[in-house]
């Protein structure tokens, strides 16, 4: 039993032991005891992590924000205080302090060599359960960088440089003295600029956009630059190969169809002489027709009786002055469009004249609506001129008359008959110096053009404000300038694997305003008829040039418009971005409809709306972009 005894209490320890080995109740909680440290480590890793990841996301997020704002404002290649304020405001707007508990939050913007913006930002972050394991807080730092690239841009200025640009911003219009100045093609006439005129904010205007976009370049980028400026005409002829201007071009003009005997007469009488030797008694003292000049004219009687056979010559002999007539007149312009000094056809003087540059319009269609599929010549800015009617013309002022009514009249006098105080010949010195014919400045293809180069075009002696507004003839040479499809595609090509964009800025401080007087682009709408195709109407005096009683046909102004929006369509078809800007006068509904898009029609009530407008362009046109 002892044994038996001590045998069951040997079996009951194995037993036990042997349980309690098997037996896993409360074993969790020892090894969560066991474990609860470690794990506590981890957690606090794996949640002040993320929180570091977070912050630093968008900490980034807020550095580029800043950066690019910076750089957007950035004027030229340095960046100013407003453009620092500018991208610290950005930078504040994208992090607001103490988000996650974040102190020390800095954030500096700085320019670079190549004139872009580098922005540094930090903030220091303290952590939650890693504090157990004695961690402190963890300072983050970020850096970025915002870059203004472009790559192949081609951009034509369209500026107008009628009369009101002298005036200032808060007037609708002004009146100043006309200056005049000497050119090759004789005296030219602008109006003295007011010291605050918009030409003048016009000129600063351009530099400033000149800049924002050449800041935005690298060594890769192209940019050309073309102007055209304009009034009722522009001055393109030179720019043109010759081959596309004809050598003969019909004006509403004059010329000579006979003599007219006047002042006093000499006579004398020849006897004994039959009538072939009197008749040859008759003669001019210069080839017809040349003046001045004397003529003879004779008579012959016979004489049956006496001595004075066969008869008695009677001459009788005066100056005289030419008849002309007064209707449409080709005229040789082979040698004038070169640039020659030519003779006067309509005058008898010997006057000389010399091309000035500017073109009359090719043939065209007298309508109120277009289509894109038929659009007339004049119109057409890719119609390669191939013919009389497809070539320009050159515009000469000094061969171009006034009449009374379509049809062709005689007369020696350059008055109308029923009026002394309307020219058939308007004086040409008070059509130059009160507006109403102007060549501007010649217009530049597009090219590359430096600093230097832009600032010599705008600040020429010729880049002068004078005349009336006509939108369709700076648009319509714009477009050609820079269509890749037209006349001139080889000044716009593309190089190979380089984004290409194509822009006009159309500036202007006025609505479209014809005169049916103005000798411009499409002639002398009273007398030829080519926009409106009717007869003429009223007259243009010596006094004021403008029109007569019958007034403009009243819709003049819609056709040009109408003209104006068939070129800016066809514009925007061949993938040219269309940006107008308003300048201190009303962005009218015919200036929204020729913009690409509302964001491209900016109105410019002041001078430094104007500034901020070529501003914006410009950076838009260039991509703004984070580099780093």
């Amino acid at each position: 039993m002892k044994l038996f005894g001590m045998a069951l209490r040997r079996s009951d320890k194995r037993g036990f032991l042997q349980r309690l080995a098997r037996d896993v109740a409360g074993n969790t909680a020892a090894i969560m005891a066991a474990a609860l440290l470690p794990l506590a480590g981890f957690t606090g890793a794996a949640v002040d992590t993320a929180r570091l990841y977070v912050v630093k996301v968008r900490l980034q997020q807020a550095c580029d924000a800043g950066a690019l704002a910076g750089r957007k404002m950035m004027t030229g290649t340095s960046l100013d205080q407003n453009a620092k304020d500018q991208a610290k405001t950005f930078f504040d707007n994208n992090f607001k302090p103490g988000w996650f508990q974040t102190t020390n939050v800095s954030f500096q913007a700085t320019d670079t060599a190549d004139g872009q913006v580098q922005g540094a930002a930090s903030a220091t972050v303290p952590v939650t359960l890693m504090r157990i394991f004695g961690s402190g807080p963890t300072t983050l730092n970020v850096t970025c960088e915002a870059r203004k690239e472009i790559g192949d841009v081609d951009v034509m200025f369209v500026l107008d440089t009628t009369g009101s640009m002298v005036c200032n911003t808060s007037e609708a219009s002004c009146t100043q003295p006309e200056q005049s100045y000497s050119t090759p093609y004789g005296t030219r006439w602008y109006e003295q600029e007011k010291s605050d005129s918009k030409i003048k904010a016009l000129r600063s205007a351009v530099l400033t956009f000149y800049d924002t976009l050449a800041a935005a370049a690298d060594a890769n980028s192209r940019i050309r630059y073309g102007f055209v400026p304009y009034t009722s005409t522009v001055n393109v002829g030179t720019l043109i190969p010759a081959s596309y201007i004809a050598d003969t071009a019909t004006y509403p003009s004059r010329r000579v169809v006979a003599d007219q005997m006047t002042g006093a007469v000499t006579t004398a009488t020849i006897t004994k002489v039959d009538s072939a030797t009197c008749n040859g008694y008759a003669t001019r003292s210069k080839p017809f027709p040349q003046y001045p000049a004397t003529k003879t004219t004779v008579s012959w009687t016979a004489v049956t009786s006496g001595g004075g056979q066969p008869g008695t010559c009677t001459t009788s002999t005066q100056s005289v002055i030419p008849i002309w007539r007064y209707e449409n007149v080709p005229v040789d312009v082979s040698q004038y469009k070169t640039g020659a000094t030519v003779t006067n056809p309509t005058k008898v003087d010997g006057t000389t004249a010399v091309w000035d540059g500017c073109i009359m319009e090719r043939t065209t269609t007298s309508s109120a609506t277009f289509t894109q599929a038929g659009l007339p010549s004049d119109l057409d800015i890719d119609l390669v001129p191939s013919s009389d009617t497809t070539r320009w013309k050159p515009a000469w002022i000094d061969v171009v008359y006034d009449r009374p009514n379509i049809a062709s009249d005689d007369t020696t006098s350059d008055y109308w008959p029923s009026s002394s105080t309307v020219f058939r010949s308007r004086n040409v010195s008070t059509l130059l110096q009160q507006g109403y014919y102007v060549c501007p400045k010649r217009a530049q293809r597009l090219a590359v053009m430096t600093r230097g180069d832009v600032s010599n075009y705008v600040n020429a002696s010729d880049f002068k404000a004078i005349g009336g507004t006509y939108h369709d003839v700076g648009m319509v040479w714009g477009a050609r300038f820079i269509s890749p499809t037209g006349p001139f595609a080889a000044d716009t090509d593309c190089r190979p694997n380089r984004n290409c964009g194509r822009h006009i800025i159309f500036m202007t401080d006025g609505a479209m305003s014809p005169n049916n007087c103005v000798y411009g682009f499409q002639g002398i709408e009273r007398v030829e008829g080519r926009v409106m195709g009717t007869t003429p109407v009223g007259g243009c005096t010596t006094a004021t040039n403008q029109a007569g009683t019958s007034g403009l046909p009243s819709a003049l102004t819609d056709r040009h418009n109408a003209r104006l929006q068939a070129i800016c369509t066809q514009a925007k078809n061949k993938g040219i971005v269309i940006w107008v800007v308003a300048y201190a006068q009303t962005l009218t509904q015919d200036m929204k409809d020729c913009a690409s898009s509302s964001s491209t029609a900016i109105y410019a009530p002041t001078d430094q709306k104007l500034q901020d407008a070529f501003k914006t362009i410009a950076g838009k046109i260039a991509e703004l972009r984070i580099s780093k």
